[in-house]
């Protein structure tokens, strides 16, 4: 704060609140991705398969939870709307009941669909490369699309509003995206990796995506019972 205006002190709080937000959007999305990651390793061999994720798969995906996603989510810049959120007791812990459920809602959504799928790609009795390469690229697509949930967290406005403004974001989105296909198509033995086909790529993207898109029509619902409880105001 350079000065005593009012403006300033209303910037002030804005930058503020956003970046508390920004810091609990990046919490949400690692987590859910931790919850995640544990419940596979920890179920994985009961289902018959003792190494879901390798170590230098983990190590990729850590890469995404810890180094890139902080930076994208800590690239958002500040929403007005924050202004509209109640102040917040300075000793309530950073991780709200809301940020819980969703942890823990998304969490086990996907731990389920994943194991699911783990014994879908087992019921021949063994699980070949190809699968676990298939695997692995819907792991990571899942917690792609899920940044882009974690990145509303706070607004209900669509996660493609305002994204064209957000170059690190898009820019850090693009290099998960591509970065995740060269390590399955080219990683090899050093990934446990084996190319996929163009028609698998499509699968695997169309069917992660539903996650973005559940996502969606769940800010579109509740714009939607914002607008009408505003109307109904008035």
């Amino acid at each position: 704060m350079l000065d005593d205006s009012f403006r300033s002190i209303v910037n002030a709080v804005v930058w503020g609140r956003s970046l508390y937000l920004n810091i609990q959007r990046f919490i949400l999305f690692q987590l859910t991705i931790n919850v995640v990651a544990l419940g596979i390793a920890l179920v994985g061999p009961f289902i018959g398969v003792a190494l879901p994720l390798t170590v230098t798969q983990m190590l990729w995906v850590n890469l995404i939870m810890d180094t890139f996603a902080a930076l994208a989510l800590a690239t958002e810049p500040p929403h007005q709307s924050v202004m509209q959120h109640s102040p917040r007791n300075p000793e309530a812990f950073i991780v709200t009941k809301a940020m819980a459920q969703n942890i823990f809602t998304v969490g086990l959504a996907f731990l389920l669909f994943l194991v699911g799928f783990l014994r879908y790609i087992r019921q021949d009795g063994e699980i070949t490369p190809y699968e676990l390469s298939v695997f692995f690229g819907v792991f990571v697509m899942l917690q792609f699309w899920n940044l882009f949930n974690a990145r509303c967290l706070g607004l209900k406005q669509s996660a493609f509003k305002g994204l064209s403004k957000n170059k690190g974001f898009v820019a850090i989105a693009i290099t998960i995206f591509v970065g995740q296909i060269l390590i399955i198509q080219f990683g090899g033995s050093v990934f446990r990796t084996v190319p996929l086909s163009l028609v698998d790529w499509i699968s695997v993207i169309v069917v992660t995506s539903t996650v973005l898109w559940i996502g969606e029509l769940w800010r579109f619902i509740m714009r939607l019972k914002l607008k009408n409880h505003l109307r109904q105001s008035y």
